[in-house]
């Protein structure tokens, strides 16, 4: 059974939207004007897999579809068009033990059937379950994980983060493969800011420092020696007595080679014996060690400067490097401290360079350095390390995404298994369901071949003659039959005398006739094979140039058929029908006391602009009589403005007692038994008389419940004394809800 259509981008159905027909039950009536696109969804159901229908689309109950047998135009002239009608098949020369075999095997068939579509219910039931519980999971771990993790790790999900369908497949996919290292969460963070940020340069290593033989120098044991003049001399007591060595010493070198001033007193004493005593107290040791000093503060102050420039200028570059590896501030604060130890040797050297007879000791350097060298060691390890990671970016970044999804899963593997675990139980239900399922159709179809083998013993088409040849004579058509070919299997119309009738029918007679065909297409089978196969009908206007009384016989047919439907009672197990002919489709709908069964579904197709729309009124039938409409104006006369309930009433008491009764208005009003009740039925009809021949006053207007409500009380009042309360409550639908809940 079709339970949905959506039908849409073809004739007059919007290409985006197009129209959806919902809630298809067991009998369906669908009315609409000519033009509005009722064939072209009959046709659409006649033969869905036309590439014209590319954008249209039908679902079946249990995803079972049943052959649709259509009742069109289309189908009057492929059936019609060259006078013959093709053979239709019935159990006509069955005897009636063989129908009684046929016949009990297809209540097997059916229960087969039925407990087939039991399983395919459960197996749809496991599957939604299995669909709710992926779709919890998927939104889920979405919520609990994606979006606790994507500012950090989004470059980790790269690939899944699409869909939260995306993701889920990803995190199951990890738990089942993942067999990275567990790291910490803040090993992972630590590691994302190099792997995730910027892709990574190579960082230059920082040049490394020497510094031995600053540290020689300061260690040199000339620095702690008194330089003084030779001993032996006679000036040596005076010099040393009054510590004058480097004073003497610096005085020296002012001496003129021919000049015998003395640049100490200014007074002619230099003699050549006191210059030969000088150059006596500064004897070649003595020169040597000056010698010494002066070479070694130079050594000194040149490789301790040079140090100090080629650090201020890595201090200057790593200030600069973003990344930089180097603690900077630690190097800086050294380096300071470095650079006022040097100026303090600085000034020491020069001191031994003036006083060569006092002792120095120099500050050490070492402390400083080794720690400044230590901070660039340490800078060109992690540079290393870097630098490392630039070389195998690729295998770091797959490596860490594993240990941050090794990190996830850990962290929710709870969730994760508990997911699986139930979505594993489910399957395996699904998958033995599934089993039991093909089995079942396994059994179905053994049993439908047999029973088609037994059918095709015993069918033919006679039967579907005599039957078309009956109803012909039931209902007038007296001048022609239907007689079989000579070609086996086909059928033609004979009048009286013999005359092949094609020519010669009306097109009345002609639609009649096919449509008579189709029934009987719609009992029997096309084959002899397709006898008992289960049906759908869609009839689409059977009665476009048919007269009343035939419209009235076509109605018949098709209302036998809806109460079998509705009663599941033979091969057809749904029909849709549409229609533009309002009296058509009022008489075909009627129920009358025949409410058995599911109740029909009722839409209207129009069409607004060039586009097809659809209006489903659900049980309630949009087609009704006038005499229907203005009862219904009367059952929901709270809901209206008031102002014509009064026509209303006169037009029913006129139709029902004045028209239909022949009684006037006194003898309705003396079936009331006291005086009171005829006063108020007299004012009743003087009230709706005097309200639908003129306009209401203000005063009525502004307040007509009470005066309604009175009004309508006498009005089934009329109905119960003249023994009409039954036409009454019929109307009302007064009863209805109880004879509904006692046939549920």
């Amino acid at each position: 059974m079709i339970t949905s259509i959506n039908i849409k981008n073809i004739a007059t159905y919007d290409p985006v939207n197009g129209v959806n027909i919902d809630g298809l039950k067991k009998v369906n009536f669908i009315y609409g004007a000519n033009g509005c696109g009722k064939t072209t969804l009959s046709n659409f159901l006649q033969n869905p897999a036309d590439g014209k229908f590319t954008h249209c689309s039908v679902n079946w109950k249990n995803e079972a579809p049943l052959k649709a047998l259509v009742y069109n135009k289309e189908f009057r002239e492929q059936n019609f068009g060259n006078g013959k009608l093709n053979g239709v098949f019935t159990l006509g020369q069955a005897t009636t033990t063989e129908i009684k075999v046929i016949e009990d095997k297809t209540e097997e068939l059916k229960v087969i059937k039925s407990d087939g579509v039991k399983k395919r219910e459960t197996l749809n039931t496991q599957k939604q379950k299995k669909e709710d519980l992926e779709k919890e999971f998927t939104e889920s771990s979405w919520k609990k994980i994606y979006k606790k993790y994507d500012n950090e790790f989004k470059e980790a999900f790269v690939g899944s983060m699409k869909s939260g369908e995306l993701f889920k497949n990803r995190l199951l996919q990890e738990f089942a493969n993942n067999t990275a290292t567990l790291k910490t969460v803040e090993e992972l963070r630590e590691k994302a800011t190099t792997i995730f940020g910027e892709v990574p340069q190579n960082i230059s290593p920082i040049n490394t420092i020497n510094y031995d033989r600053i540290l020689d120098i300061e260690l040199e044991p000339v620095w702690n020696k008194i330089i003084v003049g030779k001993a032996d001399v006679d000036i040596a007591k005076l010099i040393q007595k009054l510590n004058i060595n480097d004073w003497v010493n610096q005085g020296r070198s002012y001496i003129q080679e021919d000049d015998d001033t003395c640049p100490f007193c200014q007074q002619p004493t230099i003699k050549e014996d006191f210059k030969i005593q000088l150059e006596n107290w500064f004897d070649e040791t003595y020169l040597n060690d000056i010698k010494a000093v002066k070479e070694l503060k130079q050594e000194y102050n040149s490789l301790s400067q040079n140090l100090i420039n080629e650090l201020n200028g890595i201090e200057t570059n790593q200030k600069n490097v973003r990344d930089t590896k180097l603690n900077v501030d630690k190097f800086s604060a050294y380096l300071k401290t470095l650079i006022s130890q040097n100026t303090t040797n600085s000034e020491f050297l020069n001191n031994k360079i003036k006083e060569p007879s006092r002792s120095i000791e120099l500050v050490s350097l070492k402390e400083q350095l080794d720690l400044i060298a230590d901070l660039i060691t340490n800078a060109n390890t992690e540079i290393k390390k870097h630098n490392d990671i630039v070389a195998n970016f690729n295998t770091e970044k797959s490596n860490l995404i594993k240990s941050i999804w090794k990190f996830i899963i850990e962290e929710f593997r709870t969730d994760i298994a508990k997911f699986n675990s139930d979505k594993t139980g489910l399957e395996t239900g699904i998958t033995a369901l599934q089993t039991q399922l093909t089995a079942k159709l396994t059994e179905f179809s053994k049993l439908n071949a047999e029973i088609q083998n037994l059918s095709k013993n015993v069918t033919s088409i006679q039967p579907t003659i005599d039957e078309i040849n009956r109803l012909l004579k039931s209902y007038g058509f007296l001048n022609f039959e239907i007689v079989p070919t000579a070609e086996k299997g086909f059928y033609q119309i004979q009048r009286e005398d013999g005359e092949i009738a094609e020519a010669t029918l009306s097109e009345g007679e002609i639609t009649f006739i096919t449509f008579l065909y189709f029934l009987q297409r719609a009992k029997g089978g096309e084959t002899e094979e397709s006898v008992n196969e289960e049906r759908i009908l869609v009839i689409d206007d059977p009665i476009s140039s048919l007269d009343s009384n035939v419209l009235f016989v076509v109605s018949t047919l098709i209302k036998e058929i809806i109460k079998n439907v509705k009663s599941d009672v033979g091969k057809i197990k749904q029909i849709i029908l549409l229609t533009h002919n309002v009296y058509f489709h009022k008489e075909v709908s009627y129920e009358g006391l025949n409410r058995k069964g599911e109740k029909s579904q009722f839409w209207i197709l129009r069409k607004n602009n060039k586009i097809s729309t659809i209006h489903f009124y659900g049980l309630n039938n949009p087609i009704q009589s006038s005499y229907e409409l203005l009862w219904r104006e009367i059952k929901e006369w709270e809901n209206n403005s008031g102002i014509t309930i009064q026509n209303t009433l006169r037009r029913i008491l006129e139709n029902y007692f004045s028209i239909l009764g022949s009684k006037r208005d006194d003898v309705l009003i003396n079936k009331f038994s006291s005086q009171e009740e005829r006063e108020i039925c007299r004012s009743l009809l003087s009230w709706a008389n005097e309200g639908s021949h003129t306009l209401p006053d203000d005063l009525f207007i502004e307040a007509p419940n009470g005066t309604i409500t009175k009004y309508l009380e006498v009005f089934k009042n009329i109905f119960s004394h003249t023994e009409n309360i039954g036409h009454y409550n019929m109307m009302m639908g007064i009863g209805e809800e109880i004879t509904e809940e006692f046939e549920a």
